[in-house]
């Protein structure tokens, strides 16, 4: 008995081809013809594709070539293929897969909106959305989506600068599933997008706002008051953000990524005396 001769579909696809690492599938394929045909039997029917790993080698015909006959594609990761994807490789896999629920398209550079109205339009069934530091969805795109997509749970706009306070507060009011978002290094969102997001997503569990120089303690209050399931809460290099708004959470437990001023202050003297000095909290 043979490797080949046990049930493809049944045994080898599921249970052997399924545990091994891209790039060996796409090496697996040049044994033999008939390790070429069990390799496109797995790409064919395989539910999750990972290219951060194999990205910046790929060419993108070999992109095509994986991907031409699949039409039950759940995950799909595109991180670090910025120096080849285009619109042109993305649309067909989006059009002929409609039951995606996460898409990775940070970094991607080349794309333009359009790939991100395709996703809106043909995976109405979304759930997992990664869009960072990709500078072309502007208001319009990401207006489709919230639109089309309003069982989104998480989303990545990270360095998305085109995006302004009233995108974001659409978003907020047709997902108000969202469990984590991300709004860091935008300098053009402030209080109202936090706001409309902490009143309409009560779900909330996570929020990045890192860099958002805009948002004060005004919104970061609603989001203690609104977002009860709150975990964890970015808030770095937000200058307007203090203590004050900060403290509520930390009672709660939420995770915060700036360090309480006193427990910073003792540090840095410590770090310049050598030892914690005793310090009179009553005083």
């Amino acid at each position: 008995c043979q490797l080949l001769d046990l049930p493809w579909e049944d045994v080898l696809v599921p249970h052997i081809l399924s545990y091994l690492p891209l790039q060996h599938i796409v090496r697996l394929q040049r044994v033999s013809k008939h390790f070429h045909s069990l390799v496109q039997v797995y790409l064919a029917n395989c539910r999750t594709f990972n290219f951060s790993v194999i990205g910046p080698s790929i060419p993108k015909e070999a992109f095509h070539a994986m991907l031409k006959d699949n039409k039950v594609l759940q995950n799909l990761s595109l991180q670090n293929c910025s120096d080849w994807v285009t619109d042109k490789e993305l649309l067909p896999v989006i059009g002929q897969n409609q039951h995606l629920q996460r898409v990775d398209m940070s970094s991607c550079a080349s794309l333009t909106r359009h790939s991100l109205v395709a996703v809106s339009l043909s995976c109405t069934h979304l759930q997992h959305l990664g869009l960072a530091h990709c500078e072309w969805v502007d208001c319009l795109s990401l207006r489709s989506l919230a639109d089309h997509c309003g069982g989104l749970r998480s989303i990545d706009l990270t360095a998305c600068r085109q995006l302004k306070d009233d995108a974001i507060c659409y978003l907020a009011k047709k997902c108000s599933e969202l469990k984590s978002l991300s709004l860091a290094v935008n300098a053009n969102i402030t209080d109202e997008s936090v706001e409309e997001v902490a009143k309409n997503c009560r779900g909330l569990e996570q929020l990045d706002l890192t860099g958002c120089l805009r948002v004060r303690n005004q919104s970061i209050r609603t989001v203690a008051e609104y977002c009860p399931k709150l975990q964890s809460l970015r808030v770095n290099h937000c200058h307007n953000v203090t203590e004050s708004s900060l403290d509520p959470l930390r009672k709660r437990n939420v995770l915060i990524d700036v360090e309480p001023p006193l427990p910073r202050a003792l540090v840095l003297l410590q770090d310049m005396l050598g030892f914690a000095p005793f310090i009179n909290l009553q005083i």
